[in-house]
């Protein structure tokens, strides 16, 4: 059978319910927020180590339902992984003071490792997805596609869709035009080494590099505005949630409308731009089945070099972080002194934005 849904005809596959582990933070609450304002999801489920916080969120957005959509939205613990459609983990540790990135990153593996234990002691439905968006995504994508069982295809990363998000506003504001219009993408790791896609950059089909007040010097600096807009936002506010969370819709419902949209959603990759048994964002159509394609489009030999580039800063980091695991060297990550009193292993939000320039 078959519903109206934003006046087209889906089936109902699409009645589905999304459980965000980390939902209390304000990545994950921004997510749901975004998702309750998007009206697909059926029912939604946040879980957090702080189950008051959880709680309050969603009891804050169960209270405008009236005035979106008919949703069930509620708190709950990780059993509600077991019948979930999709899982979003935004749950990750923040950086200590004089620490290494190399350090946060092998706290926040053991951490997410814990979910994975978690998740796998519950189970998943056989035709789940997991979207990753806690740091570093890429590393952490591989991860989850190694470890959850599931198809890769079904193990999507968040990826460079944020920083693909940030640079089109940006350039719309540099270049006063209207952002909706803009279509340009970041590939590769997010973080550093993100690569901007010039040559196929274009407002509403016309090519960026004609377009009035577009030259070298607005490029630069649009992309380092960028690339720095997560450190900004930290500084400013204390970290992303509202765009972050829109990104993340974008994904979910790309999946739960069989959109089939291209995304930069970081996915295993093994031989598209020559790239192997890594994560990482190439453009991927995303549709029912999750990552359906991933698509290998021309580049310029600097944006080919810088692709590979990303892929071989992100392979370095999971080898080493494979061989820290191989080593038995983990241990249970535990929360940074401002988040004491909460309990392991779930762990409080980080934006995903506090990795840029680190």
């Amino acid at each position: 059978s078959s519903v109206a849904l934003n006046g087209k005809r889906k089936t109902r596959e699409h009645f589905m319910k999304i459980s965000i582990i980390g939902g209390g933070g304000l990545v994950g609450s921004s997510t749901a927020f975004a998702l309750q304002c998007g009206g697909v999801a059926t029912s939604i489920c946040l879980i957090d180590a702080n189950s008051d916080l959880a709680k309050g969120q969603a009891l804050d957005l169960l209270h405008g339902a009236s005035l979106v959509a008919d949703q069930r939205i509620y708190a709950g613990d990780m059993s509600e992984v077991k019948d979930s459609d999709i899982v979003i983990i935004t749950a990750g540790l923040r950086r200590k003071p004089d620490e290494s990135r190399l350090d946060l990153i092998n706290r926040n593996v053991d951490l997410f490792n814990g979910i994975l234990d978690q998740m796998k002691q519950v189970g998943l439905k056989d035709n789940a997805y997991v979207i990753v968006v806690s740091n570093p995504v890429d590393v952490l994508t591989y991860l989850a596609v190694k470890r959850c069982g599931l198809p890769w295809q079904r193990v999507i990363g968040l990826g460079t869709v944020l920083d693909t998000t940030r640079f089109r506003s940006n350039l719309a504001k540099r270049l006063k035009a209207a952002a909706t219009q803009v279509n340009a993408l970041i590939l590769g790791e997010h973080g550093d080494s993100m690569v901007p896609i010039w040559s196929s950059a274009t407002i509403n089909g016309l090519p960026l590099e004609q377009w009035p007040g577009f030259d070298g010097n607005a490029a630069k600096e649009v992309f380092e505005e960028t690339k720095g807009s997560g450190a900004q936002v930290i500084k400013l506010k204390g970290g992303a949630g509202y765009a972050v969370g829109l990104s993340i819709r974008e994904v979910v419902h790309a999946i739960a409308l069989d959109q089939r949209r291209v995304l930069p959603v970081s996915t295993l990759v093994n031989g598209v731009y020559g790239l192997r048994d890594v994560c990482l964002s190439v453009p991927t159509e995303v549709g029912c089945g999750g990552a359906r394609k991933q698509i290998e489009l021309a580049l310029s030999p600097k944006e080919r070099l810088g692709l590979q580039n990303s892929a071989r800063v992100l392979r370095e980091t999971i080898g080493q972080v494979e061989a820290r695991l191989a080593s038995g060297a983990t241990k249970p990550a535990t929360p940074t002194p401002a988040h004491a009193a909460l309990p392991a292993p779930v762990g409080r939000v980080i934006p995903r934005a506090a990795w840029q320039k680190q």
